[in-house]
């Protein structure tokens, strides 16, 4: 007779109150009795920055596929965003995209959707849309320090909590916190590994793809109001000698502008304010720079070093204990170049309510990391197999099949600056709607070897009302 849980109601306990927290209190708020969310710091109470996300000041967009599974997890919640003030950008409608093939057009047909805001607000809307369910809780200022339980099942936390000295550690007391499922949601600083290790589990394969990257990041009062206005985007052009940069322009709520500009080794942007805009100036074309040139400059410039492409291959092990799942960036954290993170975590927090329907029973926890193991695997396939071209990468060399792979993509890309078929198959991928081994169906094979069927674009594609606007702006300088 296979063992269930026995006593009701299950408690959950989440590590960390992250977007990839409060989606996994999501995932399971329907199927236990409570969740408690263990997060090391005071959460705000509006849409404010939050102590320990320094990925925030940089832009973050939700993919088609993320949209979808955020609705799926929480009804309402993509209306909700929007009423806030986030920004619908309709695929490749709303987009200006200068690709190392060309510039893509902007299809009137619109085939996919993006969410644009800042990370505060999304944050801010989700956490509000997780919180207002009574059975689920937030124990702030405590921090997981260990796993109880054994190789075989994970039985709870053990948790610290800062009490009056927090800032030297003195006060802290630590406690037991016991639970019928502990999901791991911690991120970057995830010490899931050692933990395993203590638990007896060995053999966690891990890697690393590190372009080098450089984040530099600012807020911009857009010159023109943004209900409507395109996210523009400069992509990074591997083959080019120099080193990689890219950039790009989000339209968020308040009419402001998030910008991001990268740059590799060599060529890395700075914390320099009178820097930004010339660096911007330096990429593939100078539309950002031209742009920055009529809006303000609302912050200064945060940098962020940490890009690379890290994974931890949880569903691979032999041994995996009942009672225990990581997601998010604890699982796998990607160059947020690609814009796919908030995305897969979406989508891995829906494939765990999926599998915890059937209440917790045993084989949950094994299930459940391989589910969240495939959006992962789909958007590692996107990001790695961009980064190891770059030049300055490290952890992994391109191979020759690598190289063959690359040449294909790109003539999908060339195909797709003039071919409507190809570049909705291509956009499927990228938004994390299909899988990439959708790319070799005989009908996107056909339409790559035939090629673009329009002529390229020989510059960005701004609409009739969007250049009055501009030319408006212009004037009044």
């Amino acid at each position: 007779m296979s063992e269930a849980i026995r006593h009701s109601p299950a408690r959950a306990v989440v590590i960390g109150g992250s977007m990839a927290g409060m989606l996994a209190a999501a995932a399971v708020k329907d199927q236990v009795g409570s969740v408690e969310i263990i997060e090391s710091h005071d959460l705000p109470e509006g849409p404010e920055p939050r102590v320990g996300v320094p990925q925030a000041v940089h832009i973050h967009l939700l993919q088609s596929g993320g949209v979808d599974a955020l609705e799926e997890l929480l009804p309402g919640v993509i209306d909700q965003l929007a009423a806030s003030g986030a920004h619908r950008i309709p695929v490749t409608t709303n987009m200006i995209i200068y690709s190392p093939e060309g510039w893509y057009r902007r299809w009137r047909r619109a085939t996919h959707r993006l969410m644009t805001a800042s990370r505060d607000l999304t944050d801010h809307v989700v956490r509000e849309q997780v919180l207002k369910e009574p059975h689920v809780n937030v124990r702030t200022r405590s921090r997981a320090v260990g796993l109880l339980g054994d190789g075989r099942r994970v039985t709870g936390v053990r948790i610290r909590t800062a009490g009056e000295g927090e800032g030297d550690g003195e006060g802290e007391r630590e406690t037991e916190l016991r639970a019928d499922l502990v999901i791991d949601a911690s991120g970057r600083a995830s010490r899931m590994p050692q933990w395993l290790a203590e638990l007896g589990i060995s053999g966690l394969a891990e890697d690393r793809v590190d372009s080098g990257l450089v984040y530099a990041s600012r807020m911009y009062r857009a010159p023109v109001p943004t209900h409507g206005w395109p996210v523009v985007s400069v992509n990074a052009d591997p083959r080019l000698p120099e080193p990689a940069s890219a950039g790009g322009i989000l339209p968020i709520e308040g009419d402001r502008w998030h910008v991001s500009l990268m740059g590799a080794p060599g060529g890395q942007p700075t914390r320099d304010a009178d820097a930004f805009e010339p660096f911007a100036r330096t990429l593939r074309h100078p539309i950002i720079a031209d742009l920055l040139a009529l809006a303000e400059p609302l912050t200064d410039v945060s940098i962020t070093h940490s890009t690379a492409n890290r994974r931890h291959y949880y569903e691979r092990l032999r041994t995996w204990p009942e009672g225990l799942v990581a997601l998010g960036d604890s699982v796998a954290a990607f160059n947020p170049m690609y814009g796919q993170g908030l995305s897969v975590i979406a989508q891995g927090a829906l494939a765990l309510r999926e599998l915890a329907r059937g209440g917790l029973v045993p084989g949950l926890s094994r299930r459940a990391q391989r589910a969240i193991a495939r959006p992962v695997e789909a958007a590692w396939a996107l990001t790695v197999g961009q980064d190891i071209h770059f030049a300055t990468t490290t952890g992994r060399n391109p191979h020759f099949t690598d190289r063959l792979l690359q040449r294909y993509v790109n003539r999908l890309s060339l195909t797709a600056t003039g071919s409507f078929r190809t570049a909705t198959a291509l956009t499927d991928v990228l938004t994390l709607q299909s899988p990439p081994t959708s790319l070799v169906r005989p009908g996107v094979l056909l339409s790559a070897l035939v090629g673009p069927l329009r002529p390229q674009l020989a510059g960005p594609q701004f609409t009739p009302e969007e250049l009055a606007l501009l030319d408006g702006v212009r004037g009044r300088s």
